[in-house]
């Protein structure tokens, strides 16, 4: 819809003596608007004098009554409500206004266009001294960055001075602030304090918008991909927030924090200017009580306080975490050992049999220690603390079968033995019962058994047999004898010949056809 004509002001600058076109030049009026209004006056013989005392819908009326009758038409929108559905995710001026329109269409009115819709909605904000959220929206972004202006903690003993840095936040919705003061603006001390703010606010904003500081931003072409570096990426991608850096060298896309950063110098660090701290938490306790006053403190330009503004914006954050993150630094290209371990920090840990030989990534914690491969983690530890060394900490599933046996004992070996047969089980017996110590019998006891790889199980438990009788404790070195001259398949061959001599004395030989089958005898006679 156009805009209506300003009539009355028109007129007033007429009966001023200016020209049309110094009204249309100096007050951007068009000039088909301005000879218009001057025309209706001279067929209407109305002066500026009749309608100086008029309000400016009653000039217009008498100007143009047709218009006056349409334009009361129109439904007029609540702007009341569009100012609240705007505090929303994704609402629009755009969207309302097209709902708004389809209301109308339902119940028979006349919707305004989009433009008078957008420009009475911000008359109706300036009107009711409200903000317009049509820049920012509740719960959307928070800004971060460190604060150029620093502070200092001195060492009570020596009188040294320490430089404390300052962990600015802001969300631009309420204007809500978060200060923690730091030693460095190293990488964990970055996350640290994200992680912090997470918990200050009680949720989490969808994006996190900072600088192109090193600790969070590996490259930011003007073409492509932004690249964060793993441990903040990771941050964000566990509290489910999108990192999003300025622009290079472009501070004033994050408005909001640089604005901050410039008020908490007077309401923190020039409060706090001539007070003298001897440590950080000392430091920190002052700061935070510093930076409640300034969040509960009123607005000068608007209603309410940050903290009253926040206590609404607070119900759009998204939940945190059930657990907060845990700040980790990254370790590359560590080899697995052939028994299945990695060294870290001095100390190992395992992995799978099937990654031995090769290179594997490593995530280090505060507690836990976790191993990567292509980028899948593929093993999980509790990280031993820095003052050990040389420990291994191994899962049995990462270990192949033959790293699986049992450890060798007594037991296990005379279970060998037994499977081998009765005289090798007594041969261990007496190994066993011959020394004051079990572990002294352990080395002997596996020779013997290592035999029967070399010789088979029969043979093994033959030349026991041929032992036992002549040596009171058989060893190594008296069956390798046995076996390496064949003795023991000499005194099976002998044996087997002994027992069919026995079974042929007793009968029991089997069936033998006597004399007489073939003709002998006394049949011979």
């Amino acid at each position: 819809m156009a805009n209506k004509i300003n009539v009355k002001l028109i007129m007033e600058l007429k009966a001023a003596g200016l020209s049309q076109n110094t009204i249309v030049r100096t007050r951007h009026i068009s000039k088909a608007s301005v000879s218009d209004v001057l025309h209706i006056a001279y067929e209407k013989q109305i002066s500026y004098e009749d309608i100086r005392d008029k309000p400016d819908n009653e000039v217009y009326r008498l100007f143009y009554p047709d218009k006056f009758a349409v334009e009361t038409m129109f439904k007029e929108p609540d702007y009341a409500y569009v100012h609240n559905e705007l505090k929303k995710v994704g609402v629009t001026l755009k969207l309302l206004w097209q709902e708004y329109k389809d209301t109308c269409n339902n119940e028979g009115g006349i919707p305004v266009g989009y433009t008078k819709f957008c420009e009475d909605y911000s008359k109706y904000t300036a009107a009711c001294s409200l903000s317009n959220h049509l820049e920012h929206k509740p719960g959307q972004t928070c800004e971060v960055d460190w604060s150029g202006p620093g502070m200092q903690i001195v060492n009570r003993d020596t009188g040294e001075i320490s430089k404390v840095h300052l962990f600015v936040a802001c969300l631009p919705y309420s204007q809500y602030a978060y200060v923690e003061p730091t030693l460095d603006e190293k990488q964990d001390t970055w996350l640290r304090c994200h992680i912090h703010m997470y918990e200050f606010l009680g949720g989490v904003p969808v994006r996190t918008t900072c600088d192109n500081l090193k600790t969070g931003v590996v490259k930011h072409p003007k073409e492509g991909d932004i690249i964060l570096n793993d441990a903040y990426e990771a941050l964000g991608s566990h509290y489910v927030t999108a990192i999003m850096p300025t622009g290079v060298k472009k501070p004033k896309q994050k408005p909001s924090v640089e604005g901050t950063v410039g008020k908490i110098a007077t309401a923190i660090i020039a409060k706090l200017r001539n007070r003298c701290f001897f440590s950080l938490v000392e430091l920190k306790e002052a700061v935070s009580k510093a930076l409640d006053d300034f969040n509960q403190a009123p607005f000068q330009k608007r209603q309410y306080s940050r903290a009253e503004v926040f206590a609404d914006e607070r119900n759009y954050l998204r939940p945190l975490p059930a657990v907060p993150y845990e700040v980790a630094s990254w370790e590359y290209n560590h080899k697995v050992y052939p028994n299945c371990h990695v060294c870290i920090g001095k100390n190992y840990y395992s992995v799978s049999y099937v990654y031995v030989g090769q290179y594997v990534d490593v995530k280090i914690t505060d507690t836990i220690v976790e191993v990567y491969n292509n980028h899948q983690r593929i093993s999980t530890h509790p990280k031993f603390p820095q003052y050990m060394s040389n420990h291994y900490d191994t899962h049995k599933e990462d270990m192949p079968d033959a790293f699986n046996q049992p450890e060798m004992n007594d037991v296990r070996l005379k279970q060998w033995a037994s499977s081998i047969g009765p005289k090798t089980n007594e041969v261990l017996e007496r190994i066993f019962n011959g020394v004051s110590i079990k572990e002294q019998g352990y080395n002997s006891a596996l020779s013997v058994l290592k035999l029967s790889r070399t010789y088979s199980n029969v043979r093994l438990e033959t030349a026991c047999e041929i032992a036992l009788p002549n040596i009171r404790i058989p060893r190594y070195k008296h069956l390798k004898s046995i076996l390496a001259s064949n003795q023991d398949i000499v005194y099976l061959q002998k044996k087997s010949g002994d027992i069919a001599a026995a079974e042929a004395k007793n009968g029991s030989g089997g069936y033998v056809r006597g004399p007489e089958y073939y003709g002998g005898d006394h049949y011979d006679k």
